[in-house]
């Protein structure tokens, strides 16, 4: 076993049974820790060819060491996600080593609290382009070589605040629900080329950013979990492996569709 930021990852897994993502290059933008670094490890547990992109150069560097250290096919080039000529050339670097994208995950962001009316023009440009734009720019980056393909797999990570939302998270929301919609008609238009498109809505998840907020917020928590109808918030790694699934052939009759993986918050009732 190992420690791997949050995560407690038996590498050894990657000898299971249930290789999903065998003969699979994926691609993960924001790899670099929390749910991205879970969805690195799992599909490289699946038997995947695993590239990501991330401008956290450490965490980069000591997570590819440490998978391709147990024999996985791990490689990662710094490049910024919401700038198209910068992720087109880390995006080239990758593929000119592991082959053409089959499976792609865009899910690289960050959060964002507002104010409508003080909310700048910059702030809200910058925020799109990393939330909502990269993943229209994974599209654009790995459609050419799918459809030549007649096949691929893309999930986009979207969020609980998609669907619903809490005061102040204007921009995050109004991204998220963005990336739902673009989703959908990414899957209505590249289906005729035997491509999926489909997105993944976590809800309360432990990654270090939430794991900071709590140590700081100790009440935070304690409300947070009264509010789960399992009492307890998820783990990277469980969003990981509905990630997996959705991008392999298991799930290939899956297209346009918004898994929530929440422990069910999305359907309580408030009171």
């Amino acid at each position: 076993m190992v420690l791997i930021g949050p995560l407690m990852v038996d590498l050894a897994q990657g000898q299971r049974d249930l290789m999903r993502l065998k003969n699979n290059h994926v691609l993960v933008t924001g790899g670099a820790q929390g749910i991205g670094e879970a969805i690195v490890i799992d599909s490289a547990l699946e038997g995947a060819r695993v590239s990501f992109i991330d401008i956290d150069v450490e965490h980069s560097q000591a997570l590819v060491a440490k998978l391709t250290a147990q024999g996985h096919q791990v490689q990662f080039e710094r490049g910024d996600v919401s700038k198209f000529d910068t992720f087109q050339t880390a995006y080239r670097k990758l593929i000119a080593n592991f082959g053409p994208v089959t499976a792609a995950v865009s899910n690289a962001g960050r959060n964002s609290y507002a104010d409508p009316v003080e909310y700048s023009d910059e702030e809200w440009e910058s925020f799109f382009a990393l939330d909502l734009k990269s993943s229209w720019y994974i599209a654009k980056l790995c459609l050419p070589d799918m459809r030549k393909a007649k096949k691929g797999s893309i999930v986009n990570i979207s969020s609980i605040h998609g669907r619903m939302t809490s005061p102040n998270f204007f921009p995050y929301s109004a991204a998220k629900g963005g990336i739902i919609g673009l989703t959908r008609n990414l899957a209505l238009d590249e289906a005729k080329h035997g491509i999926r498109v489909n997105s993944v809505s976590p809800g309360y998840t432990l990654t270090p950013l939430l794991l900071s907020y709590f140590e700081q917020f100790p009440q935070a928590k304690a409300n947070a979990i009264e509010v789960q109808p399992m009492k307890r918030m998820g783990q990277p790694s469980e969003v990981a492996k509905v990630v997996s699934f959705v991008l392999s052939d298991e799930a290939s009759f899956i297209n346009g569709a918004d898994l929530m993986v929440d422990g069910g918050l999305h359907a309580r009732y408030a009171s």
